[in-house]
């Protein structure tokens, strides 16, 4: 009898690898509407730029590498980096920093380890890792949500935000609108405490449950996230432990407000880049672990190593930095709790002893 020749149901094509990539960029919509209303249109162009300077490189790389240039573009997987790489730069910073993250985003972190699945490392994360280490200054140069700007005050239009990004205007000029992120005033604190800081910082007075328009992106980005896991894009494993661990780190050194408490749950869970994070950026299929078991493990070392750059570090926030540093360590997650091969009764360690005492 002639066996019937199929593929193994696990596998994965192309076509498979577009829609996810489609489905993740539907799922920021909500995120990137809400830094536009807060921080203004240069999100827009971050965005823009963004893509442009991601899809030129790789397509650049590709030809360079002789591969298919439109077969490689048309799995989305460059533009999804340019997206989560234009939402963490702050809005407003020059086209050459956007173009030196989408460089080392897309040149170095991905394609010089051989594309789309051999990168070890999260591509979007090393090239804003590479720019804040290099560009402090233009790096943390956040403008203050809207919700805090005085009536005098309004974030810059689209010909202001143009000259602004293609350096025709000084960046001095956006010094009148930039502001103290809410964990940035919370670790700059001088002793103050909690209820006084609260009160002292237009970005904590104007902000219902953690920072002044910080809450609400994180919200967004947050109801992003449940529909991936909804469409079942990833499992809930690393999120959920990056929350928990990220949250309960936070509960323990906080004191209810005295002036060397840390920051509460909620201000960690809702600023910053927090739920961008958690949902778009740990879930990162080829650099993350890959077994459900080693997904906990993986997410709830980044909620730990978060807590810990953001409390006694020189970063008031830390998702890139703890991202990067665990994805050297996912192979070595992934070699202790992927599970035995089906048929295995015996774990590969109790082999190696059965092994060595036959050499003996």
């Amino acid at each position: 009898m002639a066996l019937i020749k199929q593929s193994s149901p696990h596998t994965r094509g192309q076509t498979d690898t577009t829609k996810i990539m489609q489905t993740v960029i539907l799922a920021t919509i909500p995120g990137i509407l809400t830094l536009t209303y807060f921080f203004g249109i240069g999100t827009f162009i971050n965005l823009i730029l963004a893509s442009a300077f991601c899809l030129i490189i790789e397509a650049s790389v590709l030809k360079v590498r002789r591969r298919p240039v439109g077969f490689f573009l048309k799995d989305y997987s460059a533009l999804v980096t340019a997206v989560l790489l234009g939402v963490a730069l702050p809005p407003y910073c020059p086209w050459w920093i956007i173009f030196i993250g989408s460089l080392f985003a897309i040149g170095i972190a991905k394609q010089l380890y051989g594309g789309l699945g051999y990168n070890p490392f999260n591509p979007a994360m090393v090239g804003y890792v590479v720019l804040l280490i290099s560009f402090p200054v233009e790096m943390t140069r956040w403008p203050a949500p809207t919700s805090i700007l005085t009536d005098s005050q309004s974030l810059p239009g689209l010909t202001d935000a143009l000259s602004l990004v293609f350096g025709f205007a000084s960046p001095v000029l956006l010094d009148g609108y930039t502001g103290a992120t809410p964990l940035d005033a919370f670790k700059q604190n001088t002793g103050l405490m909690a209820d006084n800081l609260y009160a002292s910082q237009a970005i904590f007075r104007e902000a219902h449950f953690a920072g002044a328009g910080w809450e609400w992106v994180n919200v967004a980005f947050l109801l992003g996230g449940l529909f991936l896991l909804y469409r079942k894009v990833f499992t809930w494993h690393a999120p959920i432990a990056m929350l928990a661990s990220l949250g309960f780190c936070a509960l323990i050194f906080y004191d209810g407000g005295s002036n060397t408490s840390g920051a509460s749950p909620l201000l960690h869970w809702f600023s910053g880049a927090t739920m961008l994070g958690a949902f778009f950026i740990i879930t990162d299929p080829v650099s993350s672990a890959v077994s459900n078991k080693g997904r906990l493990i993986y997410g709830g070392c980044i909620g730990i190593i978060i807590y810990v750059i953001r409390q006694w570090g020189n970063y008031p926030d830390a998702v890139a930095f703890a991202v990067l540093l665990m994805n050297f360590a996912a192979p070595f997650i992934d070699y202790y709790t992927l599970p035995r091969t089906y048929g295995h009764t015996q774990s590969r360690r109790a082999t190696d002893k059965i092994d060595t005492s036959q050499r003996r």
